[in-house]
């Protein structure tokens, strides 16, 4: 297994090398440069072209490429124009908000989902599977921003439980635990939304599953040899109903550690999702193409965790 994990984790490399010629090529074919709108608009053309002369600008793409590769290897992806300063400076605080919210939507996400779909599923047909199902679908259909601002009114403005935006108040000593409060108070909400939509189909697998299993021939036998129900359900139909959820456990982290652009745009929240598109809107190629490096190794890793917790979940299944 061990081999295998290793040749999976070498296969990486070549497709993030490949992604990075695609992510630089698509970077360079947006419209304008970094220096489009964003200089003080009293200084002439010239200047400009000078400043475009002297960060290549205008030299080959693959000298411009090399040159960029060369330093991202040694973890450097160049300056943000807009903020004047390394790219992964400006990524880091934002990286560490995605990943402190992906994770609390995560647990949030699981605590609920997995009772839910499991308790649904077993009890089929019952007032609270029907009601799961409605919730289930309602949720579905309704687009998630809806949610997100619903929840704003409601438990922002109305009820004044939790801030509508920001990721941590102002005013606060950096490192303190009022500050690291103030921080946790914030995401409680964008998490809770974020889990809501992601449960959805979490719920729906899990609660197919076990109607599924309950009708397997292993359980029919289970069940003839006098063994309990309820030990059936313990040792066979849920187990066997945690596969597909198994399935996509690395990329629903993958994805949440991408950062949920639609959240933090909404909540102003200041992680790599929100940050990705002002990235984009400004021209900021060094950050635009580090990041989506970032997501890309975010998916390739997500797919590797996919299958080694697959393995764990069922020794018969073999990473191929």
């Amino acid at each position: 297994m061990w081999k295998t994990i290793t040749r999976r984790v070498l296969l990486i490399i070549p497709q993030l090398f490949i992604l990075s010629i695609l992510v630089f090529m698509l970077a360079k074919l947006m419209p304008g440069d970094a220096l489009t709108g964003m200089t003080n608009p009293k200084i002439d053309q010239n200047t400009i072209e000078q400043l475009r002369i002297a960060s290549g600008y205008y030299d080959p793409w693959y000298v411009q490429y090399g040159r960029w590769i060369t330093n991202a290897l040694q973890g450097d992806f160049g300056m943000s124009y807009n903020y004047k300063l390394p790219v992964m400076q400006v990524i880091g605080p934002r990286a560490i908000n995605s990943l402190a919210l992906s994770l609390l939507a995560l647990i949030i996400m699981y605590a609920v989902a997995i009772p839910v779909g499991i308790f649904a599923g077993k009890n089929q047909g019952s007032a609270f599977d029907k009601t799961v199902v409605f919730l289930n679908f309602f949720t579905f259909a309704i687009p998630s921003f809806v949610l997100y601002l619903f929840f704003i009114l409601i438990f922002g403005y109305k009820l004044n439980i939790f801030p509508t935006i920001g990721s941590v108040a102002s005013g606060l000593t950096k490192g303190s635990f009022a500050y690291y409060m103030s921080k946790l108070h914030h995401m409680i909400m964008p998490a809770i939304c974020i889990a809501i939509i992601s449960s959805v189909s979490t719920i729906q697998y899990l609660r197919n599953e076990v109607i599924d299993a309950k009708t397997q021939d292993y359980v029919k036998t289970a069940r003839s040899k006098g063994v309990p129900m309820k030990k059936v359900y313990t040792h066979h139909i849920f187990r066997n109903s945690l596969l597909p959820i198994a399935a996509f456990f690395g990329f629903q982290i993958s994805g949440l550690l991408g950062g949920s652009v639609i959240a933090e745009s909404i909540f102003n929240y200041q992680g790599m999702g929100k940050f990705f598109l002002e990235a984009i809107n400004t021209r900021d190629f060094s950050v635009v193409t580090a990041l989506i490096l970032i997501y890309g190794f975010l998916f390739l890793l997500g797919s590797l965790v996919s299958d080694i917790t697959m393995s764990i979940v069922d020794p018969r299944i073999r990473i191929e």
